[in-house]
């Protein structure tokens, strides 16, 4: 159960409409999970300075179970993850930050009860 959670500085107006849906699909085919299972949030027009500089940026937050755990697995999925943000943003890669955290089932909660038990 990824979860996606893109903050960036750009106005709304500047998004793609189906920015959120998007993000969905591409994360869902880039860690291999069914997209019904991702959680995407995009928060944008947040006041942000990455690497020093207030210019507009962004940064991309995945959590996943399984799929996150290892560099050669992040470096996989930053090429393309990146790929997929400086064409929907338009900012270049330096303006851009992903942070991966890898969760365990009994993080997530859904249902009434934790993954480790569905």
């Amino acid at each position: 159960m990824p979860f996606l959670e893109l903050d960036t500085s750009l106005p709304a107006s500047r998004l793609p409409p189906a920015l959120a849906q998007e993000l969905c699909a591409a994360g869902a085919e880039i860690l291999g999970k069914p997209a019904e299972r991702v959680n995407v949030t995009v928060r944008s027009g947040l006041p942000m300075v990455v690497s020093g500089s207030a210019e507009p940026c962004a940064q991309l937050l995945v959590s996943s179970i399984g799929v996150v755990g290892s560099a050669e697995q992040n470096r996989e999925h930053s090429a393309r993850l990146f790929d997929f943000l400086t064409a929907k943003l338009g900012l270049g890669p330096d303006r851009i930050v992903i942070r991966f955290f890898p969760l365990e089932p009994w993080q997530i909660g859904k249902n009434r009860t934790v993954m480790t038990f569905l």
